[in-house]
């Protein structure tokens, strides 16, 4: 089952004395943020709304406050805090994609049946994204190729890789 809430940011600390934080933006757009009023904090298993305005937007920065947040003491007190949106308001995805955090723990196996794990990370090294798995194989890294990738079925959590490209392109790391 899929997350209903994506995560875009994580704050990181407080800027200046007025209540306002900086957020590492965990978006390949960080300007996305400017189109944002209202964003969701995690409380438990609970989301709770909280109104925002951005103030500012740098490439791997933004600058926000939230509404009630007025001093440095109250900014300190939301350091570490994951920033989520709901999915009725994420980006909309080409056909073919899907957000990482879907992707994260989808297991992968090939044509053959063989299994490689569970997916914990994407690199995105430029070009082509590496999906990271760690199994019974150790790690193994797969370049995210449409030449290799025959299946992602992100609400199954399954990601299935043709065994005879897979062979050719990936980086088998046995323990």
């Amino acid at each position: 089952m899929l997350s209903s809430h994506l995560m875009i940011g994580e704050i990181t600390r407080p800027q200046g004395i007025r209540g306002e934080v900086k957020v590492r933006p965990a978006t390949n757009d960080p300007n996305r943020f400017y189109d944002l009023d209202r964003v969701f904090l995690k409380r438990g298993e609970e989301y709770v709304e909280r109104s925002i305005s951005v103030s500012r937007v740098e490439p791997d920065a933004v600058y926000m406050t939230f509404e009630g947040v007025t001093d440095r003491n109250a900014a300190e007190a939301l350091r570490g805090e994951f920033i989520y949106i709901d999915r009725a308001h994420a980006v909309q995805l080409p056909e073919d994609a899907n957000f990482i955090c879907d992707l994260i723990g989808c297991e992968g196996v090939d044509t053959n049946g063989r299994r490689l794990g569970r997916m914990v990370d994407v690199m995105q090294p430029g070009g082509n994204d590496v999906y990271v798995f760690h199994g019974p194989l150790g790690e193994v890294l797969v370049p995210a190729l449409k030449s290799v990738v025959t299946e992602v079925n992100v609400e199954e959590k399954r990601i299935v890789f043709d065994a005879k490209r897979l062979n050719e392109v990936a980086v088998f790391d046995e323990d």
